[in-house]
């Protein structure tokens, strides 16, 4: 007897990323295209990773006790409204299992996070993407495109690929607008790269409400992308859900000894804000100097749109990765003519000005 088919919206999940050409190309040398801190985490969390490594045999029993005291006391937060993940995609694909399911939808700007209607899919829910301005999310589109079917609604706040960004203002105003039995989730990974003025913390409005979720990493500015954690803001009900459906081990004990490390590297965290800011300025302003048009980034990274008059998108990655950098390009319509640049070091962004200078010369 054959094994049943896999769900039906497991058909729909197609790549988000698109990689470099298969040709001969030299190893990468500047990885500016996962959106991984280059300044890398605090020395103190890699010593407390490899002490960890002591006890590699033993799982880590319960990573919330150890973890969520900690991110409680550094952010000032309710312990009991605090859970965490293997990063913060585990627990947005916890979160999709626990609020949807067939005859349900997931309301989402049309240009964010590339990967999040895979969540909806593998639990055979529908997906409403929604245009966007600019890349900008439109608060007045998705909240139009709320139905009686909506179960989820999801905000990257900075958005990602582009960076873009809404004020408190308009969170709030998209949050007034939907039904009780709506979830907000605010994916809120490049929180800590902002320097907005009008930006408001997500989790100011998880404390405001009974219906809204934030989700927040230790991959980017900490530095520990390959450690793989993420956390949970949300009320205890919700927080509940996630802690029933996940792994029974779900963060290594390395991972959760570099977290807590981090956290109190405060000087490391405050250095990596400091040089990403600097750094985004630069490049933008480099970039759009030689005529290229960049989306305000709120993150650390920027998305540059490249002219298709013989120098495209395509063109532009390949010509780089010849010299040995690394940048992103995604399988998206909407980002057809546009690459994204993470903010590297300032060697890394420099030579990713003058290999981009070079082909637009047509010199490379």
């Amino acid at each position: 007897m054959a094994v049943s088919r896999a769900k039906d919206g497991i058909s729909k999940i197609k790549p988000h990323m698109i990689k470099g050409k298969e040709e001969a190309v030299p190893p990468a040398s500047y990885l500016l295209n996962s959106n991984e801190s280059v300044f890398g985490p605090s020395p103190n969390a890699r010593d407390a990773a490899l002490a960890a490594t002591s006890s590699l045999e033993r799982y880590l029993e319960n990573p919330d006790s150890l973890l969520v005291p900690e991110i409680a006391r550094h952010f000032g937060l309710d312990e009991a409204k605090i859970t965490v993940g293997q990063g913060s995609d585990d627990l947005l694909a916890r979160l999709a299992r626990a609020y949807l399911g067939p005859g349900t939808e997931l309301v989402r700007s049309v240009n964010s996070y590339l990967k999040v209607p895979n969540y909806a899919y593998a639990n055979d829910a529908d997906v409403v993407s929604v245009p966007d301005d600019n890349f900008k999310p439109s608060i007045e589109n998705m909240i139009n495109a709320v139905t009686e079917k909506t179960r989820i609604v999801y905000l990257a706040n900075p958005e990602n690929p582009a960076g873009t960004y809404l004020n408190g203002t308009e969170v709030r105003k998209l949050h007034a607008a939907l039904p009780k039995n709506v979830l907000l989730i605010i994916d809120s990974a490049y929180e800590e790269y902002v320097d907005a003025d009008d930006y408001e913390p997500a989790h100011k409005l998880v404390e405001d409400a009974d219906n809204v979720v934030m989700c927040r990493t230790f991959s980017k500015i900490y530095g520990l992308a390959g450690a793989r954690v993420g956390w949970a803001y949300a009320p205890e009900d919700i927080i509940d859900s996630l802690r029933r459906i996940a792994l029974t081990f779900p963060v290594a004990s390395a991972s959760a000894a570099a977290a807590v490390a981090a956290l109190e590297d405060q000087n490391h965290t405050n250095s990596v804000y400091v040089a990403n800011l600097k750094g985004r300025n630069w490049l933008t302003t480099e970039l759009e100097a030689m005529g290229l048009t960049v989306i305000p980034s709120q993150a650390n990274f920027i998305l540059v749109h490249m002219p298709d008059l013989g120098r495209s998108a395509e063109e532009a990655d390949h010509a780089l990765r010849k010299q040995g950098i690394a940048i992103r390009r995604f399988a998206s319509a909407a980002y057809q003519d546009y690459i994204r640049i993470t903010i590297g070091q300032s060697h890394e962004i420099k030579a990713a000005r003058d290999a981009i200078s070079q082909f637009l010369n047509g010199d490379i």
